[in-house]
């Protein structure tokens, strides 16, 4: 064989090796894309604030991962971690920290994940929001202790003020206590008592005279109930960043140990930069965006 003719032959074996290696490449990474798809079960419970956000990020985190199953049930928060602590379900979402709701041998077995942030709205039926558009923190807190028992009293109509309250394990209950009550704990009024946001809203809009309290998130494109201002602060988002409205507070997801697997990577969905656009448009805060801390 002359020299052109091996030099052929070499250079046949060098483009087929190189063939092969870049084949060989291709399959691997196709192999590893095939090999990330995710799978395994999410279960959560809780906090009704949260729910609507745990269910547009499950809908949007399963349509990348379809081979993952997502249950997700409010029930309030001490629900939530009761049921977490207990192993019952994945997630524990709540509006407080899991020490205000479980002992603390229970509370340190649980990881915390602040998802985000919450607002916390007063909202009165459209008739007395038609007049009573803002009220002052003593006003609240005299309202909710029934210490004031007449909307003429703070500047609405002369009709009866009717509670539309929580229930004692509601975590919406313990945060507006905390930073809208300033500890005094509300009166209850069982006939229309509720932890289910969508109900509470309904009871107020078709009460006169109703007023009580929910997520931001609730109100978003909701023209049913009319929110009021504490101390001349409207609750919004804006007013929440930057520490003018009190009432507000993280929402958690919390584990029993550490997340792995679809838990994990679900979690680390909701906090991503790639989310975070999404719980603005719901209502939720950006936790990173906080002027300030608690």
């Amino acid at each position: 064989m002359n020299l052109k003719k091996l030099a052929a032959a070499g250079l046949s074996v060098v483009v087929l090796a190189g063939l092969a290696g870049c084949g060989g490449s291709q399959d691997k990474a196709a192999d590893k894309k095939a090999g990330s798809d995710l799978s395994g079960k999410v279960t959560a419970s809780g906090s009704s604030a949260l729910l609507p956000l745990a269910k547009d990020a499950s809908a949007k985190f399963k349509a990348e991962n379809p081979n993952v199953s997502m249950t997700l049930n409010a029930g309030g928060s001490g629900t939530g971690l009761k049921q977490v602590s207990e192993g019952s379900v994945d997630i524990g979402m709540s509006d407080v920290f899991a020490e205000e709701k479980l002992p603390a041998e229970k509370a340190k077995e649980l990881v915390d994940h602040k998802v985000c942030v919450i607002t916390m709205a007063p909202i009165v039926n459209k008739d007395v929001g038609a007049t009573v558009k803002n009220l002052t923190k003593a006003q609240i807190q005299d309202i909710f202790t029934a210490k004031v028992t007449n909307w003429k009293d703070v500047g609405g109509p002369d009709e009866p003020i009717v509670l539309v309250t929580r229930p004692s394990t509601s975590g919406t209950r313990a945060l507006f206590t905390k930073y809208a009550m300033d500890g005094k704990e509300e009166a209850s009024n069982k006939s229309l008592e509720t932890d289910d946001s969508g109900t509470l809203i309904q009871s107020i809009s078709q009460t006169k005279g109703a007023i009580g309290y929910v997520a931001l998130s609730y109100l978003v494109n909701n023209k049913d109930v009319a929110t009021v201002a504490i101390d001349g602060v409207e609750p919004t988002l804006e007013n929440t960043y930057n520490g003018k409205y009190p009432v507000w507070g993280y929402e958690h997801m919390y584990t029993k140990g550490e997340a792995k697997g679809a838990v994990k990577a679900f979690l680390d969905y909701i906090v991503s930069d790639k989310y975070a656009g999404e719980l603005e448009k719901q209502g939720y805060a950006v936790t990173s965006k906080m002027t300030v801390q608690r």
